[in-house]
């Protein structure tokens, strides 16, 4: 049977903010002075992201200890199979769903797989998606579909809302906007199925595709409009839009959809093949594999080459071989920058290792000791040797069953 809304699978319940915050294992004393935080205090505002269309959303950096709590509340909740099963149609900021001894992947390659040799799509889009996530909804989650007590409930969504919404850089909101329809959506993808249509959401970003070119959508985009308008979720209406076989190659996420599997368009895979050769340009010249601006080209274009292999692109292996024939070489600074990251740490060691942000330090020199082995391995060598005395303060694993 196939799974029509998000389902709570576990028995157990959240009775107290005594079994929160066992739960979460922290003491009451530092759940309320994380709850003391000042608005001003709990987020940092960061730059503003661009989105596609010029539109840019601001990011919230949550406080250090906020964010402790955030994330015990996905490992404990939100990201824990034992707790949540998500439906089928969910892709996005959500674990991959276990299914028997394997894992259904929750990515975008697999959200666009779902509509495979469609010949027509919807595409809705909802506006400011975090920012219109209202506290009432936050709180309907916890208490009516996980059904934690009042006061927990409560406590819950003070954690993970900040002015009375969501906001993005808060590690719960992308969850919660996958959740934010869980009494709702189930029957509006029924209805649509019933009519041979294929529906998905990837946290705001709705996709209705189908096999026919002369499909009539009319249907569905009112009865997802009314779903979005119950939750006060307003439809971007510039971004929703109707698009067929017969005007132009069809494309979720950004992947080609009129084949057996889902493909990156010839244009992108000529981009990406084209950054490697210029990336292949950029290596040629004298001391430039060592610099830091040639690092960031690097891992970029290491990264748009990885697309291939999600797509399973024929071009992946060639590509990576050549990437792997030009690394990024570390310099003389970059051994002096370690041995001053590594002494900071054994400073810091002591009062500041079970911070996230001790991890933080602590993981960014590993990295950088990747790139020191090329060259400086002896050193490379003993600095780790350093650092597996400074490892970070390790969390217990956070019970599976709440």
């Amino acid at each position: 049977m196939v799974l029509a809304n998000p389902l709570k699978v576990s028995k157990n319940s959240l009775s107290s903010r005594e079994n929160l915050c066992k739960l979460l294992r922290v003491s009451d004393e530092f759940l309320s002075s994380v709850l003391a935080l000042s608005p001003e205090e709990r987020y940092t505002k960061k730059d503003h992201v661009k989105k596609a269309g010029g539109i840019s959303r601001p990011i919230f950096n949550p406080h250090r200890f906020l964010r402790k709590l955030q994330k015990r509340i996905n490992v404990a909740i939100f990201a824990n199979h034992y707790v949540i099963r998500w439906p089928h149609f969910i892709y996005g900021s959500v674990p991959n769903q276990k299914n028997n001894d394997a894992y259904d992947s929750k990515d975008y390659v697999s959200c666009a797989g779902r509509h495979c040799g469609a010949k027509s799509l919807l595409k809705v889009d909802v506006s400011s998606f975090f920012d219109n996530i209202h506290q009432d909804i936050v709180f309907s989650i916890f208490n009516s579909f996980l059904k934690y007590d009042e006061e927990v409930s409560r406590v819950l969504t003070n954690l993970c809302c900040h002015n009375s919404h969501l906001v993005q850089g808060g590690l719960t909101s992308s969850y919660i906007a996958s959740l934010c329809l869980y009494d709702v959506e189930g029957d509006v993808v029924e209805r649509l199925n019933r009519k041979g249509l294929t529906y998905t959401r990837l946290v705001d970003d709705i996709t209705v595709s189908s096999k026919s070119l002369s499909t009539d959508f009319t249907f569905a985009l009112k009865i997802i409009s009314d779903m979005l308008t119950a939750k006060d979720l307003p439809i971007n209406e510039s971004k929703t839009k109707v698009f067929r076989t017969s005007t132009e190659p069809l494309t979720v996420h950004g992947l080609r959809v009129s084949f057996n599997t889902p493909r990156l368009p010839a244009d992108e895979v000529g981009r990406i093949r084209a950054a490697v050769r210029n990336l292949e340009s950029l290596a040629a010249q004298p001391g430039y594999r060592t610099s830091h601006s040639y690092r960031h080209d690097y891992n970029r274009c290491m990264g748009r080459v990885n697309k291939l292999h999600r797509v399973r692109h024929n071009q992946h292996e060639p590509l990576l071989a050549r990437l792997n024939f030009i690394k990024p070489l570390p310099s003389r600074r970059d051994v002096n920058r370690a041995k001053d990251m590594v002494a900071r740490l054994e400073k810091d060691f002591v009062t500041k290792r079970h911070t996230h942000w001790y991890k933080s330090r602590f993981h960014r020199v590993m990295e950088r000791l990747i790139v020191l082995d090329r060259v400086y391995d002896l050193t490379s060598k003993q600095l780790r040797c350093k650092l597996r005395k400074l490892r970070p303060e390790n969390e217990d694993v956070i019970d599976k069953h709440e």
